[in-house]
C-alpha cells in the first residue's frame, strides 16, 4: 500500500509506529534524528522530509487469526518529486491518504487524491497527529467532505484531542479503546461526552454502507442489524470498487489507533491475489492474473541507485513465482537478464527471499537493462510479446546549467547523468547545445539531483541558469560581397562571392539559393559556399546570437585556375554573410514558449495577472470539472527561469504545470540583453 499526502502529514512517522507495533522496530526512529527506516539517504536526513520511495515489509498477526504480509511504499509529498508517487502508485493495492488532523486538507492532499482516482486505487483515509495543538478531528472530515464529495465513512472518533488524544471509539462496535503508554489498547465504556455521537454516527455509517448492498439494505430495513463483522465484509468490497472511503484516527508519536489501524487495513484492503494487473499487448490494454503458478511476468517500477551495490530495481510480481537464478527478457529493451538474488527492501536493509510468488514486491540487483517501467518475462511465454502500460509524464519544467570541475568530473558525467535519468524518470538532459543541462520539477528536485551525482557517483559540477535561446535574422534585404585574396608564394587563396542576403518568415529556417551563371564560380565550390554561409549563421550575428530566418542566394562571383580551392571560398561565403549583417542590421528574436496551467478558480485572477505582467499573452481558459480551470498562454522564456516556484507560491502548490517550446518573436529592443 502506498502511503500518500501533503509533505509534514506524518507520513513516515506513521510508518514507524506500524514497524514498531509489529515488533520489527525495538523503538520507532525520529525523523528530527533521522534514525527513520524509510527516510534513510543523507539529502533525506538533512532536509528531514521524504524525497524518494521508501519501502517497509512487515508481518501483521490480525483479530481473525491469519498473519499479513504488508508493503508500505512510502512516498514524498513534495510536487518536486512526485515521479516517486508515480512508482509507488504502479506497485500498490491501496492508497493510504494521510492528512494532518492539524492542518487538515492541503495541496498535496488534492495532488494524492487525483493521482490515487487516476490509478483506479481503493483509498483509506488515515488522520494524524491528533495529539497536537490545534487538532480537530471533525474539522478535517468535514474538510475531506467539501474537498472530495461523499462516500468518507468515519470508522472511529478520538476520545480526547490534542494532549488529551487517549484512545479510539470503535464506530461499528460503539466500544472505547483506551491506550496505555505502550500503544496497547483495552476496551472500556465510551465517556458520556462521546457516546451520543457515536451512536448517531453509528446509525449513519450503518445506512451509508448497507445502501450498497440491496440484500443487506433489504434485511436492515426489515429490522436485522447487521453484526460489526458482517458490516465490514460489506464495506471491505465497497472501499475495492471505490465506493466507499475508511476515515480512521491516529498518533503516530503515541501509538494511540495504530494497531487498530494496521487490524482494518488487513481487514479492509483488497487481497493482490484477486487484483489484476493492466498491461499492452501491442495497443491493446489486457488484464493478467496475479497467478503464483503463472508464466513469470514482473513489472520493474522503480531503478534506485546503491553506492555498494550498484543499481538495485524494484519490482512487483505481476504473475507467476521469480526465483533467483531465472533467466528472463526485457519486453521494451529485448535485453536477456538473470535474476542473480532476490531480496525485499526495509529502508536500507536486504532481507534475501528465496521466492516471490505474484502480488508481492521484491528487488534485485544488476538489471542494468531493465529500465524503470519495463516488463520481464519468460521468453517463451505469452508475456514476452507485453509491454508496460507508459507511466505518467511529467514535462520538466525547471533547470540548470551543469560545468563539470575537473577533468575527470567531465568524463565521468555523461554516464552519470544516464544512471541518474534512469533512477529518476522525471529528470532529463538535454545537450541540445554546447551546454549540459539537467531539467527536473523544480529546484529542490535538481539540487537533490546534485547531491546525488556528487555523493553516489563521485561527480562534481558548478551550476548557472539555463541561457534564453535568442536568436537573429537580418533586419532586410541587402546585397554583399564576400573575397579572399591572398598571395604568400605557392599556391595562394583566391574566391569572390556575390549574395543577396534577405530574410525568411519566422519558423522557415535557412534556404541558400543557387543562381549563379555562365561558371563563374565553379559547381564544385558551390557546397563550400554552403558551408561557410552556414559556418557564419552559425558563428552568430552583431549580438551574438546564431542567425536563422535567412534566405541567402549567391548569384555571381569569380574564381582562379590554381589559387582557388574549397576553403577559399568558404571562407569568402562567411565573410559576405557577416556583412550583409552588419549593413542590414539584425533583430533578436526570443523564444516563446506555450504555458498551460491548471489551478484552482480562486486563484485564477492571481494567476492571470503574474502571467500578464511577464509580458503572457492569454490565449484560451477552460473551467474543469473538477473545480479548478485550465489557462493557457504564450509567454517569453526569459520570463519563465523561475516560474514553477512562483505559481506554487501563488496557489499554495494547488497548480499544474506544463510549458514547450513553441515559436520565436522580435525581442522589444529595450529588453535585448547588453
Amino acid at each position: 500500500m502506498a502511503l500518500l499526502g501533503a509533505s509534514g502529514a506524518g507520513k513516515t512517522t506513521l510508518v514507524e509506529e506500524l514497524l514498531h507495533q509489529a515488533g520489527v522496530l525495538t523503538r520507532p526512529g525520529r525523523v528530527e534524528d533521522g534514525s527513520t527506516v524509510s527516510d534513510h539517504e543523507p539529502e533525506e536526513v538533512a532536509r528531514g522530509i521524504s524525497l524518494g520511495l521508501g519501502v517497509a515489509p512487515f508481518p501483521w498477526k490480525a483479530p481473525d487469526g491469519l498473519t499479513y504480509d504488508v508493503t508500505l511504499l512510502d512516498t514524498p509529498g513534495s510536487a518536486d518529486f512526485a515521479g516517486a508517487v508515480d512508482a509507488g502508485l504502479a506497485a500498490a493495492d491501496l492508497a493510504l491518504l494521510v492528512v494532518s488532523a492539524v492542518d487538515g486538507v492541503q495541496a498535496g492532499t488534492h495532488a494524492a487524491w487525483r493521482l490515487a482516482a487516476d490509478a483506479g486505487l481503493p483509498v483509506v483515509v488515515v488522520v494524524t497527529k491528533e495529539d497536537k495543538a490545534r487538532a480537530d478531528f471533525r474539522h478535517v472530515l468535514a474538510d475531506l467532505r467539501e474537498a472530495f464529495g461523499d462516500g468518507f465513512v468515519p470508522l472511529e472518533l478520538p476520545l480526547g484531542e490534542e494532549s488529551a488524544f487517549t484512545g479510539v471509539a470503535d464506530v461499528l462496535t460503539e466500544e472505547g479503546l483506551a491506550y496505555d503508554k505502550d500503544g496497547h489498547h483495552h476496551t472500556e465504556p465510551l465517556p458520556d461526552g462521546v457516546a451520543e455521537e457515536e451512536h448517531r454516527l453509528h446509525d449513519e455509517v450503518t445506512e451509508e454502507i448497507v445502501a450498497h448492498d440491496d440484500e443487506q439494505l433489504e434485511r436492515y430495513l426489515a429490522g436485522d442489524v447487521p453484526t460489526a463483522a458482517e458490516l465490514e465484509r460489506t464495506l471491505a468490497h465497497e472501499v475495492e470498487d471505490r465506493e466507499a472511503f475508511p476515515v480512521l484516527v491516529v498518533s503516530g508519536v503515541t501509538g494511540v489507533g495504530v494497531d487498530r489501524l494496521a487490524d482494518l487495513l488487513c481487514e479492509l484492503s483488497p487481497d493482490p491475489a484477486d487484483r489484476t494487473a493492466r498491461v499492452l499487448a501491442g495497443s491493446t490494454v489486457v488484464e493478467v492474473a496475479a497467478d503464483p503458478a503463472g508464466p513469470v511476468l514482473v513489472h520493474a517500477f522503480r531503478t534506485l541507485a546503491d553506492p555498494f551495490v550498484g543499481q538495485v530495481t524494484l519490482v512487483r510480481v505481476l504473475s507467476g513465482t521469480l526465483r533467483p537464478g531465472d533467466r528472463l527478457v526485457n519486453t521494451a529493451t529485448k535485453t536477456d537478464e538473470r535474476v542473480p538474488g532476490l531480496f525485499r527492501l526495509r529502508g536500507k536493509e536486504h532481507l534475501p527471499v528465496d521466492a516471490v510468488p505474484a502480488g508481492h514486491v521484491a528487488a534485485v540487483a544488476k538489471l542494468t537493462g531493465t529500465p524503470s517501467g519495463s516488463l520481464l518475462a519468460d521468453r517463451t511465454g505469452p508475456g514476452a510479446s507485453m509491454t508496460a502500460v507508459p507511466p505518467r509524464v511529467r514535462p520538466p519544467v525547471y533547470g540548470l546549467c551543469l560545468e563539470p570541475v575537473t577533468q575527470s568530473d567531465d568524463d565521468r558525467l555523461s554516464a552519470a547523468l544516464g544512471r541518474l535519468v534512469a533512477e529518476d524518470v522525471t529528470l532529463s538532459v538535454d545537450r541540445s547545445s554546447d551546454k549540459t543541462v539537467l531539467r527536473g520539477l523544480g529546484d529542490t528536485h535538481l539540487a537533490v539531483a546534485l547531491e546525488r551525482l556528487a555523493r553516489v557517483f563521485g561527480v562534481h559540477v558548478s551550476t548557472s541558469p539555463v541561457p534564453v535561446g535568442y536568436r537573429e535574422t537580418i533586419r532586410k534585404p541587402v546585397e554583399a560581397e564576400g573575397k579572399v585574396k591572398k598571395q604568400s608564394g605557392g599556391h595562394g587563396q583566391y574566391a569572390v562571392v556575390q549574395l543577396r542576403v534577405s530574410p525568411l518568415p519566422h519558423g522557415s529556417g535557412f534556404e541558400f539559393v543557387d543562381k549563379v551563371v555562365g561558371g563563374a564560380i565553379p559547381r564544385s565550390y558551390l557546397p563550400a559556399v554552403q558551408r561557410g554561409v552556414v559556418e557564419a549563421m552559425e558563428h552568430g550575428g552583431p549580438h551574438g546570437y546564431p542567425v536563422v530566418d535567412l534566405r541567402v542566394e549567391v548569384y555571381d562571383g569569380k574564381s582562379h585556375s590554381v589559387d582557388s580551392s574549397d576553403m577559399a571560398f568558404r571562407t569568402a561565403a562567411a565573410t559576405g554573410v557577416k556583412e550583409a549583417l552588419a549593413a542590414a542590421g539584425t533583430v533578436v528574436l526570443e523564444p516563446v514558449s506555450h504555458v498551460s496551467v491548471v489551478v484552482p478558480t480562486a486563484v485564477q485572477g492571481d494567476v492571470m495577472s503574474d502571467l500578464s505582467s511577464r509580458r503572457g499573452r492569454i490565449t484560451a481558459t477552460a473551467s474543469l470539472d473538477d473545480g479548478t480551470v485550465r489557462i493557457e498562454a504564450s509567454v517569453p522564456q526569459a520570463e519563465l527561469s523561475r516560474y514553477v516556484l512562483d505559481l506554487r507560491s501563488i496557489t499554495g502548490g494547488r497548480a499544474e504545470l506544463v510549458m514547450s517550446p513553441d515559436r520565436f518573436e522580435v525581442c522589444p529592443d529595450h529588453l535585448v540583453p547588453a
